[in-house]
């Protein structure tokens, strides 16, 4: 496997423990070279959302957002994708988006991605 394709989807952002797994792991990934990208859905595309994950922590008491772990990521070069159908949903476009998402997909690309045998998908 050369690539990862992590899908959040049921990750809720009500609940900061849920939140520092995904991000954390991605940022692992990345540092071990393997191609990276995070599509944020669902529930979980609230995250996408500028403000959101600013204000939300993986812990109480942290001064490290959930931003700054998306932040991290991205940097250690995980591409972050939104849902074209979840930001309908939420009623925003790109502009409403955090600067780290590089792309808005649909269905079609997660399920491509996903049938490619180089690639491994986690869902959180």
């Amino acid at each position: 496997m050369e690539k990862l394709l992590m899908v959040m989807v049921n990750t809720d952002p009500r609940h900061g423990s849920e939140l520092g797994a995904p991000f954390f792991q991605a940022t692992v990934a990345a540092a071990m070279e393997f191609e990276v990208e995070v599509v944020m859905t669902g529930g979980a595309g609230e995250l996408a959302k500028k403000g959101v994950a600013e204000n939300l922590v993986v812990q109480e008491g942290s001064d490290k957002t959930v931003y700054d772990f998306i932040k991290d990521a991205h940097e250690a070069g995980v591409k972050f994708m939104a849902c074209t159908p979840t930001l309908d949903l939420l009623g925003v476009d790109k502009d409403g988006l955090i600067p780290e998402v590089e792309e808005i997909v649909g269905g079609a690309y997660v399920i491509t991605q996903a049938m490619d045998e180089d690639t491994c998908v986690m869902t959180y």
